[in-house]
């Protein structure tokens, strides 16, 4: 039995352990003791709440598989009863994550700094546009005025 919170508890025979020898460096025992513990877990057929399968299945984690199996692997401590407590409270955790939902964010007014880098930023972009609109107009002036004096050959 896996107590998550005060109301959800998960029965011991929906979670499956077992024992395999543990990979690395180990000394004398790496060969002969199974200390490592596989944690395998069915969201599918599960007891949760059908929300909570929802979530869990939504999880974008490395531990869940397409087929909703929630696979967890623990072999950081050398005694067995210490890496299944481990897989167990990771299980927990996981469940508890996809538990909590996140706040919806309250949108809120730019700092006035920012307002102000706004606002002049527009009013640079409006000046350098003014600006070529009177190039524009000069350019045609001055052309009138060649052509007008003869100034210009064409």
């Amino acid at each position: 039995m896996l107590q998550i919170s005060n109301r959800l508890i998960i029965p011991a025979a929906e979670i499956q352990i077992a024992s395999v020898r543990s990979a690395g460096p180990g000394g004398q025992n790496v060969n002969k003791v199974a200390s490592a513990v596989h944690l395998r877990f069915d969201i599918r057929h599960s007891s949760l709440p059908q929300i909570y399968k929802d979530r869990l299945m939504a999880l974008q984690d490395k531990r869940v598989s397409k087929e909703g199996i929630i696979i967890i692997k623990a072999q950081q401590e050398r005694s067995q009863k210490r890496n299944r407590e481990i897989a167990l409270n990771r299980l927990k955790i996981l469940i508890q994550q996809a538990m909590t939902t996140r706040k919806n964010r309250i949108a809120t007014n730019p700092p006035k700094t920012a307002q102000i880098k706004l606002k002049l930023e527009l009013l640079i972009d409006f000046y350098l546009e003014i600006l070529n609109l009177l190039s524009d107009v000069l350019s045609e002036v001055r052309i009138k005025s060649y052509k007008r004096f003869k100034l210009c050959p064409s």
